[in-house]
């Protein structure tokens, strides 16, 4: 069985620190910066995150909003039948 491309279980040779370079850092990568470092790092990395996200069109939006509608409309319909229907017999059972 192949691995999946990008699979964690077994790192890249170019991913791999020779040891010599190991001890000189503590933190590595993530090594303490100061607290405005890190918010715009976090930033940038939203701010690449947000373009790569595939956004939908005007009309997809539209079928997309129109599908939710009609789905909220006939789930407030049958739970309100429903609800209707209970309540008829509870009144028949109870009196």
């Amino acid at each position: 069985m192949t691995d999946a491309v990008g699979s964690i279980d077994m790192p890249d040779a170019q991913d791999e620190v020779p040891e010599s370079k190991k001890k000189g850092r503590k933190g590595g990568k993530r090594a303490k910066k100061g607290p405005l470092r890190r918010f715009a790092l976090f930033y940038r990395q939203i701010v690449a995150e947000l373009r790569k996200v595939v956004w939908p069109t005007r009309s997809q939006l539209t079928t997309y909003t129109t599908v939710v509608i009609v789905f909220v409309v006939v789930m407030i319909g049958l739970v309100t039948v429903i609800d209707f229907g209970l309540d008829k017999a509870a009144k028949y059972v109870f009196g």
